[in-house]
């Protein structure tokens, strides 16, 4: 007889197939940091190849503490913050040009850019290089334009999305009436030509911020109640997480136009909140970071790569920076002790995800190109509807941050876009000599008050002299 027919099972390849985490051990770790306790859904925490920012606690407003990568175990209780706001600060972002500058969002409805000095500075930094005000309410969401320098993106809960040229303070556009409710948040495409958010409204919206329309819309794209989150994957689709009606978390990957299928990923408790990266989920509430990858035959379906887990509760993550690429880079993770956010000893811990080493050799598969700290664009030039890709760099040699470079910000005189009138126009170009009495005047003016001032400095002199007659050069 024919044996019996042997049970096969398949295993999706994918070069990031052994991929997991592991946490640093203890002395790795930021410990002692009074996180803030904003009920507001963020990720609290943001990372550079040179600092790491956390917001916190602070009295009397809002505040965010900056650390150098390096400065690892126990943080001061006196270590200097940036502060400025006059209420608590809900979102952080690093410029993705620029190390040494971040951007903060806060209760207080302003926006403010910070220059980070490379050293350790001894007091609070409270003086902001730009402040941005536009919003009614407060500002939940900002986000840097992946290639234009100094654009920046933010989102109220007024439910406008306005984007902004840092480099002159400056409102360059405003997003209004494109959403009904809360905005939950907001991502750029690869070459920053395209955003895509979430509403509390269950709707996904492709929009085009230059010319002020929705591209794209997906109603219900998951169906529970909690908030949805999505991204841009490279190529152009949309990774989103969610829940279904049964609460289960779910992982979905979408077209622009025509709708993808989504994947329940998991029926474990917690919040999913938007992908670190391409390709990376984590949940608030639970112990794991989960990754997927598309499958090849089925890209509409991302299947789950392998799960990193920790011993706290994960409350806040941040990729490591946009200058690596997606799996190999650590992941920081906000880990409050199992007690909750509400223990007095919290801390935060790297979780380096990395794949096994196959070769000594460079992986160019496991490590491709990567966006650099170089834009592409200035912001004149996106906004006049020019688009560029990122400029990539190589990490086979590793990644060094470049130097310090300065944000200068230069206020526009409103007076320069306002020609001057025909009648002094016309004066000033066809007859010259018609200012000279009037500039003979002014100098006359000057000599006479000269001369006022030289008098006065007189009589002040001979006054002191008396005085000190009448004194007899006593006290």
């Amino acid at each position: 007889c024919a044996p019996p027919a042997m049970s096969r099972r398949v295993v999706r390849q994918s070069k990031f197939r052994h991929v997991f985490g592991q946490p640093v051990k203890a002395d790795q770790m930021y410990e002692d940091i009074r996180v803030s306790k904003v009920t507001w859904d963020s990720s609290f925490c943001a990372v550079n190849p040179k600092f790491l920012a956390i917001i916190v606690e602070s009295g009397g407003g809002g505040a965010f503490i900056v650390l150098p990568l390096t400065k690892t175990g126990r943080v001061d209780k006196n270590h200097p913050l940036v502060t400025g706001h006059t209420a608590p600060v809900l979102d952080i972002d690093w410029c993705p040009h620029n190390d040494n500058v971040i951007a903060s969002a806060s209760e207080d409805t302003t926006v403010m850019v910070w220059q980070i000095p490379d050293y350790v500075p001894v007091r609070n930094i409270t003086e902001p290089v730009v402040t941005l005000e536009g919003h009614s309410k407060r500002v939940g969401i900002i986000s840097w334009h992946p290639t234009a320098r100094n654009v920046l993106l933010s989102a109220g809960c007024d439910n406008l999305v306005i984007l902004w040229n840092v480099g002159t303070g400056e409102m360059l556009l405003a997003l209004e009436d494109m959403h009904t409710d809360l905005i939950y948040n907001v991502g750029w495409n690869r070459n920053g030509s395209l955003l895509v958010t979430t509403c509390k409204d269950k709707k996904v919206r492709v929009i085009d911020p230059r010319k002020q329309q929705v591209v794209a819309e997906k109603a219900k794209p998951h169906d529970g109640a909690r908030p949805i989150r999505a991204i841009f994957m490279a190529d152009g689709k949309i990774f989103t997480t969610g829940f279904s009606k049964m609460s289960e978390r779910q992982l979905g990957l979408w077209d622009l136009v025509r709708d993808g299928g989504s994947r329940q990923a998991s029926a474990a408790p917690g919040t999913p909140q938007s992908p670190a990266e391409p390709g990376r989920a984590r949940g608030r509430g639970c112990a794991g970071c989960q990754g997927c990858s598309p499958a090849a035959r089925a890209p509409q379906e991302p299947h789950a790569l392998p799960r990193s887990r920790t011993q706290q509760l994960i409350w806040g993550t941040d990729p490591d920076p946009p200058h690596f690429c997606p799996f190999p880079c650590p992941v920081l993770t906000l880990s409050p002790s199992p007690q909750e956010r509400f223990a007095p000893h919290e801390g935060l811990r790297p979780s380096p995800s990395t794949p096994p080493p196959q070769s000594d050799l460079f992986q160019d598969d496991l490590y491709p190109d990567t966006p650099g700290p170089e834009p592409a664009l200035e912001a004149d030039e996106w906004l006049s509807g020019k688009d560029a890709e990122p400029i990539l760099i190589s990490l086979r040699d590793g990644y060094v941050p470049v130097k310090n470079r300065e944000l200068k910000v230069v206020k526009k005189n409103i007076l320069d876009n306002k020609p001057p009138s025909g009648l002094r126009r016309g004066h000033s170009a066809c007859e010259p000599d018609f200012s000279r009495p009037a500039l003979e005047e002014v100098l006359q003016e000057i000599r006479a008050l000269k001369e006022m001032v030289q008098a006065q400095e007189k009589r002040i002199s001979d006054l002191e002299n008396k005085l000190c007659q009448f004194t007899n050069g006593t006290d």
